[in-house]
């Protein structure tokens, strides 16, 4: 059986608190809308811009509480794995990704970096400023790119 993302993130997690292996972290402050991984990295819905904003939102709802973890896209255009979020103990599904979803916020927290990927754990949403990427009336609920063509 393979390891699903959340058990693959809880590795991390533990391989980072590792006092013998424990990558160094930095404080930041971080702003950028929560995004859905699964589908920012996979293309399965679009391109990057196809995959934020209210566009996405349901989907990224969705994919959250199916367990796929959530990140932060920055305003600096670097995606940040949210290993863990202020008052939930997992990357994907509690309720703060939920609530959070497709909003821009400004986190706090700790920055790790290993093997070229962003994690950040973040320790407090300094700022909730909404869902501000409104950008279904260009791409529909759902992008009609992203249905599947019917089978000939």
């Amino acid at each position: 059986m393979r390891p699903g993302p959340t058990s693959l993130l809880a590795a991390l997690a533990l391989t980072l608190a590792t006092p013998s292996l424990a990558a160094e972290g930095e404080r930041v402050q971080i702003r950028g809308e929560i995004i859905d991984t699964w589908c920012y990295y996979s293309g399965v819905m679009g391109g990057p811009d196809a995959v934020v904003g209210t566009a996405h939102h349901t989907c990224a709802m969705w994919c959250s509480a199916g367990g796929i973890p959530v990140g932060l896209l920055g305003d600096d255009g670097q995606v940040y794995m949210v290993l863990k979020i202020e008052g939930d103990d997992a990357s994907a599904s509690g309720d703060t990704q939920l609530s959070l979803a497709s909003h821009e916020i400004t986190a706090d927290g700790m920055l790790y970096k290993r093997d070229g990927l962003n994690y950040l754990v973040v320790e407090k949403v300094v700022t909730d400023h909404g869902i501000t990427n409104h950008n279904h009336e260009d791409y529909g609920v759902v992008p009609g790119f992203a249905i599947p063509k019917p089978k000939q």
